[in-house]
């Protein structure tokens, strides 16, 4: 898309590699970008992130690639996450009101509903390659 710059960058799966997936984020914080929307992004990076590596990844080597790419739009930004893992139904997930059964649950799944609130669009689809993408879209006003 015209006007768009495209950025990769491929880590273990290892909590670890959080600290080197935002420096690099980081880098590309530009000045059109509202600071909190870029830190919307930084919060939301880091929790998908942090999933992959968790939940899609648990049964997995720390070798398994967890792949980032970051395209810049003049008035929004996409942010994807592939990993190797089984999947999951996300928008059913999110669609559940049904209430946490116990403390164990208060904590499972809060990362989603947060980063529900922090992107305009979340999606994780399976792709023609095996892997999981986890989508997500968040617009801004031109400067």
């Amino acid at each position: 898309m015209p006007g768009s710059q495209k950025f990769r960058l491929q880590v273990r799966s290892d909590l670890r590699a959080l600290d080197q997936v935002l420096s690099w984020f980081d880098q590309f914080d530009e000045s059109p970008i509202p600071n909190t929307t870029w830190m919307e992004c930084k919060t939301a990076l880091a929790e998908g992130m942090t999933n992959a590596i968790r939940h899609a990844h648990k049964d997995r080597s720390s070798d398994s690639p967890v792949e980032i790419e970051l395209t810049l739009f003049p008035e929004l930004l996409e942010i994807r996450i592939w990993d190797c893992g089984p999947g999951f139904d996300i928008d059913g997930w999110l669609a559940d009101e049904q209430p946490p059964l116990d403390n164990e649950d208060l904590e499972h799944g809060r990362g989603l509903l947060m980063m529900q609130k922090l992107v305009d669009r979340l999606s994780y689809d399976r792709t023609a390659d095996r892997r999981n993408c986890l989508l997500m879209v968040k617009h801004f006003p031109p400067q």
